[in-house]
């Protein structure tokens, strides 16, 4: 028996498998033997995580990063937390007794952290020299958020960037902060 005689008997015991595929649009497919069919749009692409982000990452002592959905009260009351630094989007809901400060920022490379830096660590050295917790959050705690922190433990507490960004990534393994960031940051050198 030839090869290609081989190949067709092969072929011939193969099982017909069904193979769904998803594009990155949604849309979906489905593969039998040599035909497609749509089945249709099916939600994003993507996996979507519905699920809350309330835990907060303590950082030092005194100092919490999150996502917006840490100022939920009963999360706040959980960790003591009674200053609330919001980066970029305000606190949803606010309490009584927590202090509350708001910095428009936006998560683009070209945004100069400099401009925000002093009221930002200004906020939090208040809280922390009474020995108050404090939230640093932005949307999802990932860029801006953990932009101030990482500049906070640089100027304010003598990290190396290398140091402040391990500690802040060891307490919340999603930050990401964005590559303009990422450059500022590295080019911080702590106050003497």
């Amino acid at each position: 028996m030839g090869l290609l005689d081989q190949l067709k008997d092969t072929k011939c015991r193969l099982k017909p498998t069904r193979t769904i595929i998803t594009r990155p649009d949604g849309q979906q497919y489905v593969e039998v033997s040599d035909t497609v069919i749509s089945l249709g749009r099916n939600g994003s692409g993507y996996v979507v995580d519905t699920s809350p982000d309330n835990k907060p990452a303590q950082i030092t002592e005194h100092l919490f990063l999150g996502s917006q959905d840490c100022c939920d009260e009963s999360v706040l009351q959980h960790h003591d937390i009674k200053n609330v630094l919001s980066v970029g989007i305000e606190a949803p809901v606010k309490c009584d007794d927590v202090t509350y400060k708001f910095i428009e920022m936006l998560d683009v490379p070209e945004t100069d952290l400099s401009i925000y830096l002093k009221d930002c660590l200004d906020f939090i050295e208040t809280a922390l020299n009474s020995s108050s917790n404090v939230l640093v959050h932005c949307n999802a705690g990932v860029s801006r958020s953990a932009s101030v922190v990482i500049a906070f433990l640089i100027l304010k507490r003598q990290h190396s960037f290398q140091e402040a960004f391990d500690r802040v990534v060891t307490a919340r393994r999603c930050i990401r902060p964005n590559d303009g960031f990422l450059k500022q940051l590295k080019s911080l050198k702590p106050f003497s």
